[in-house]
């Protein structure tokens, strides 16, 4: 591997290389912050994050495609000799089918083409209206590049408004493909800024694909009192620059877990929806007509497993260390609070209700008093899932700390002198601090959605 210690002139080996071999729709953004670099030698590169077990890689190597297998087949023996698991994220056909390994569908990409944009738009007037209410409510939309917008009287407006949109986020910052900074200084970088009356009410920032002639539409950002339309403005503002500069494909990237993947995938769609809106993320791509879906890969070794491939790459959108990942998604919002502390609730409400009533209550009304209180909480948890109210998130709140209360004076006045054996004084102490444990991160939960 061919050293590079300059870490300037290693990122300007990069671009270089971005701008001759850039075609993955992910290539321009392994100039962000936080990727180390391959140099199997002076005309290819592959990017990648190190997350202590694994190297995974973003998208295929910049490389003249006929290298493909060869600059993989370096990158792969040097993770394996320093000890790490290779792995190539968010790949496509155009890799897949020139390398030997292993490739795992985990979504697909929407592509348009720019010049056909108008017609797409004449025939839906679900979209047309849209725009017309964006105009009605006086949404304009500019374009400006990063450069320019950095030395604008504009920028501290639109950098607060960045740091607003990623603080409503109820997940925590992901890194990796995922990084979100669409007014970070990079070369070639459109942007498109919607503004109402003055203040901004979306932004939507522009990687270019230097490969295909092309953009990759990174983040579209929109306040969350941007009238409707807003998003759709940005987005029909970008095509026709695209096709005024005469580019040829445009994408929004990656929709996760989208199209026919494995059967564990299509659960996990389904179970983390509280964490993460997949369906809802496809559909909106869907409603603005691309012209195909390109379907998007993990591509791995043969002796890994897919699964251990699967967690290689959670962990590098993680920034590697999972337990402080979700610990901090945890504290930052109220519906996975929510939904942790409903499903919680239904195997206590289930052990309450089936066991002896003389082994830890002084009457029988004790027992199915608890139980009839424990399973209306797990309702309102759930009802407050469903859909948010300010009253019920409150009133929860009251009746879990009510909950507190009454399990330590319960536990305290009947249970502790009667418990002799350590098991069961160690259950006494879980049931008496988990109400205490869930009033404080639900009350959090409720002040940050105030927030």
């Amino acid at each position: 591997m061919l050293a590079s210690p300059d870490p300037h002139d290693e990122r300007a080996r990069v671009l270089s290389l971005v701008r001759r071999f850039g075609w993955n729709a992910t290539s321009f953004q392994v100039l962000e912050p936080g990727y180390r670099y391959f140099f199997p030698d002076g005309d290819a590169c592959v990017a990648y994050v190190d997350t202590g077990r694994a190297w995974v890689a973003a998208g295929a190597p910049l490389a003249d495609d006929g290298r493909f297998a060869d600059v993989t087949a370096a990158f792969v023996r040097a993770a394996r000799a320093a000890n790490r698991r290779p792995c190539f994220f968010a790949t496509e056909d155009r890799f897949t089918a020139r390398v030997p390994l292993r490739s795992l569908l985990v979504g697909e990409q929407p592509v348009w083409e720019p010049d056909r944009w108008g017609a797409s738009l004449k025939g839906s007037a679900s979209l047309r209206e849209q725009l017309r209410r964006a105009r009605a409510k006086g949404v304009q939309v500019r374009v400006t590049d990063v450069a320019a917008a950095a030395g604008a009287p504009s920028h501290e407006a639109l950098r607060g408004f960045v740091e607003d949109w990623l603080g409503a986020r109820e997940m925590a910052p992901l890194g990796f493909l995922a990084r979100v900074d669409p007014l970070a200084l990079l070369p070639d970088r459109p942007l498109f800024v919607a503004e109402r009356a003055g203040e901004v009410v979306g932004l939507l920032s522009v990687a270019p694909i230097h490969g295909r002639e092309g953009w990759l539409l990174q983040n579209l950002l929109r306040a969350p009192d941007a009238p409707n339309g807003t998003a759709e403005a940005l987005f029909d503002e970008a095509m026709r620059v695209a096709a005024a500069r005469g580019l040829t494909f445009v994408t929004l990237g990656l929709a996760p877990l989208a199209g026919r993947v494995a059967a564990p995938l299509r659960f996990a769609r389904h179970a983390g929806r509280s964490l993460f809106n997949f369906e809802g993320l496809r559909a909106f791509k869907a409603k603005l007509l691309p012209s195909r879906w390109d379907a998007v890969y993990t591509s791995f070794p043969a002796e890994t497993a897919a699964p251990r491939a699967i967690v290689d790459v959670l962990s590098a959108f993680a920034h590697g260390k999972f337990v402080r990942f979700g610990i901090a998604t945890l504290l930052r919002g109220p519906t996975l609070v929510v939904s942790l502390l409903a499903v919680l609730l239904i195997p206590w409400t289930i052990l309450l209700a089936t066991c002896e009533w003389r082994t830890w209550f002084p009457h029988p009304a004790f027992k199915w008093g608890w139980v009839v209180f424990d399973a209306c909480v797990a309702a309102g948890l759930f009802a407050l899932r469903r859909r948010w109210r300010p009253v019920l998130a409150r009133l929860l709140v009251a009746a879990i700390g009510a909950d507190a209360v009454g399990t330590a004076l319960e536990a305290l006045w009947w249970n502790a002198p009667r418990a002799t054996d350590a098991a069961v004084r160690a259950l006494l102490v879980i049931a008496a601090l988990a109400p205490i444990v869930a009033v404080l991160i639900l009350s959090a939960a409720v002040r940050r959605r105030r927030a």
